[in-house]
């Protein structure tokens, strides 16, 4: 490990924004690659919430630069979420390589927003700009991050706007307006008459990318101009995915994942772990995951910049590509290319008591008989979110109290007679309709204990305007490891509040409803005939698998 020193040094952009950074800097002779984190929460903080402090991946060689971005920190100019990220990433990079001690190459790393800006840059091209490692992104800004299944999610995104709107009015000096918000993230303003548009942002942040979310159409210029999906379609870099079964932006790491896979020839490398959006340790919910669910991360990408940034071999080219955390068994499990085409479906079945009964309704591998449940959404007590990807805490909880709820239909299978191991995309494909113009369906899958706890491991969830039939909903992918004598259970109601806003069933978009609007809706799911819903399970045998 090399000594290791720190100053501060600035960029003045093309428009004379200077834009501040901190860097580390190996105390020793010779020409050393360039590692670039560019950030929003003041760089001190260098996302080591997740991540090694700067100073040890510069004591293993490497000049590390972490920069504010435009209007955060001490850097100048006015934060717009995302809009200058391409042009200020390209200057910034530029401007890295020809660092005095500098080799003249560069790589990046971070999650989360510091994930995003590694896409922009790499979407402007820069030459000096070798390999990326995006960590917990959206490919799709819209579906990816925003939205899941149309639903938008308002308390990712709330939370997420009052952190950033407090930041702005600390910078300010504002110490009424940053109290306020500071309050105000630690107990989400949600019943305010418009529940997802409270007051308090309105009034003291009304220029937050919030109001602009709540709002624009999932087919508007405004995503096409932010997201990697339209940006990055001839981009060919090596990338080391990044991602965890319970972060809210795992559909974004997957989805990237296979697009580059599908155009660049460059090697693409994907992990995920048993981890929430932060921390990525062993533990997340009620869950211990054991020792080898502590992140491996900051040595594999010191690898990946040693291979790809000193022309090391590391070994890592002789890998499988896919590095899955395995729930169950607690295990890192290695393969070829993620699972696809796996799926087994296993049939939805009732006696019309799946919402009173936990042991009404079935989930079996045969299609059953023509039956039907109803369940009541009452927007006045509906359905809490508890767990999961969408909400905090995130992570897998007993909710064995929610399915006791009568707006819940629980499907549970018969105990299993051998271990099930799943690798991959979920699919729900439910057959419901509705005395309402629209309405809500979120479906969770969990593994029911002997002891008759229930934890949840994945879940999904879809905004439903038009009839459909039957109507698909895409679950968190996974990897998990079901022990014999377990018991699955999928679990439908019609809310999960306050992950996503209550669906008034008028019609009208829930993000901009007044809480007066909603309205009791009545959800009839069918099953058996031609109506048989189903689950598809992603199975892979134990031996598909590679220590």
């Amino acid at each position: 490990m090399l000594p290791v020193n720190q100053q501060t040094a600035s960029l003045i952009t093309h428009d004379r924004i200077r834009l501040d950074a901190d860097i580390y800097r190996p105390q020793a002779e010779g020409e050393f690659p360039v590692l670039l984190m560019r950030q929003p929460y003041g760089r001190a903080i260098a996302s080591t919430i997740v991540y090694a402090h700067p100073r040890w991946y510069a004591a293993h060689g490497y000049i590390v630069v972490i920069q504010d971005v435009r209007g955060r920190g001490t850097s100048q100019g006015k934060f717009d979420l995302f809009r200058h990220e391409i042009e200020d990433g390209l200057e910034t990079v530029n401007w890295a390589a020809q660092l005095p001690g500098s080799s003249g190459v560069v790589g990046m790393y971070g999650f989360s927003y510091q994930g995003m800006t590694q896409l922009y840059a790499a979407a402007a091209k820069p030459a000096a700009l070798k390999v990326l490692c995006p960590s917990m992104i959206a490919y799709d800004l819209y579906a990816d991050w925003a939205y899941e299944g149309g639903a938008f999610c308002l308390q990712a995104n709330l939370g997420w706007a009052i952190q950033l709107a407090a930041e702005t009015a600390r910078l300010q000096g504002d110490a009424a307006s940053f109290g306020q918000l500071y309050q105000a993230a630690r107990n989400l303003p949600l019943s305010d008459a418009t529940p997802a548009s409270p007051q308090i942002l309105r009034d003291l942040a009304p220029d937050s990318f919030y109001h602009t979310w709540l709002r624009e159409a999932p087919t508007s210029d405004y995503w096409r101009k932010l997201s990697p999906t339209y940006l990055m379609q001839d981009v060919d870099l090596p990338m080391l995915h990044i991602g965890g079964w319970f972060d809210p932006y795992l559909r974004g790491t997957w989805h990237l994942y296979e697009a580059m896979i599908a155009q660049a020839t460059s090697p693409q490398h994907l992990i995920v772990g048993a981890w929430a959006h932060l921390p990525w340790g062993r533990r997340v919910g009620v869950m211990d995951y054991g020792a080898d669910a502590a992140s491996p991360v900051d040595k594999l990408q010191l690898r990946w910049f040693d291979q790809f940034l000193k022309g090391k071999d590391t070994g890592i080219l002789q890998e499988k590509p896919v590095r899955l955390f395995e729930m169950g068994s607690n295990k890192w499990r290695s393969l070829s290319q993620i699972p696809r085409g796996n799926q087994q479906s296993y049939y939805l079945a009732t006696n019309g008591l799946a919402s009173i009964r936990d042991d009404a309704g079935k989930l079996n591998q045969q299609k059953p008989d023509t039956c039907e449940d109803i369940i009541i959404h009452d927007p006045w007590r509906p359905h809490p979110a508890l767990g999961g990807h969408p909400s905090a805490p995130s992570g897998s909880f007993d909710r064995s109290h929610l399915d006791c709820r009568s707006d819940v239909a629980t499907y549970t299978s018969p105990p299993l007679t051998t271990d099930l191991h799943l690798a991959g995309e979920i699919v729900v494909e439910i057959y419901a309709t509705a005395d309402a113009p629209s309405f809500d369906i979120c479906a969770i899958l969990s593994v029911v204990k002997d002891n008759s706890k229930v934890y949840n491991f994945s879940q999904g969830y879809r905004q439903i305007e038009v009839a459909e039939s039957p109507i698909t909903i895409n679950l968190q992918p996974t990897c998990i490891c079901i022990p014999k004598g377990e018991c699955l259970r999928l679990s439908i109601s019609a809310a999960c509040f306050p992950a996503y806003p209550v669906n008034p069933g008028t019609g009208n978009s829930p993000q901009l409803s007044q809480l007066i609007e909603s309205q009791i809706i009545t959800i009839t799911l069918s099953c058996g005939g031609d109506s048989s819903s189903s689950i598809l399970l992603p199975v892979i045998e134990d031996s598909d698998y590679s220590y």
